[in-house]
């Protein structure tokens, strides 16, 4: 069975969205509202399709939106992978 991690997150913040140069998403971002780390709704929702287009799973648009960190979209992510046997 495959797990996201934070760094898979971050690899496809960086491929999907782009970073701003003040945000270091190096650090310890999971408990940082994608807000601050730059990350408005459209970014979030471009990054929800990176992630279905890389990783095959279906994120739904309001689901995505409710993870308001990096920590609970990973969480998320894990959950549909699981329930999905992969």
């Amino acid at each position: 069975m495959s797990t996201f991690t934070l760094d898979d997150l971050r690899a496809a913040m960086r491929e999907a969205v782009g970073t701003d140069s003040s945000v270091d998403l190096a650090g310890d971002i999971a408990d940082i509202e994608f807000a601050h780390l730059g990350y408005d709704s459209l970014a979030v929702l471009e990054l929800t399709n990176h992630i279905q287009r890389t990783w095959g799973v279906t994120v739904a648009d309001e689901t995505a939106l409710k993870a308001a960190t990096p920590g609970m979209f990973v969480a998320y992510v894990n959950k549909t992978l699981t329930e999905a046997g992969r």
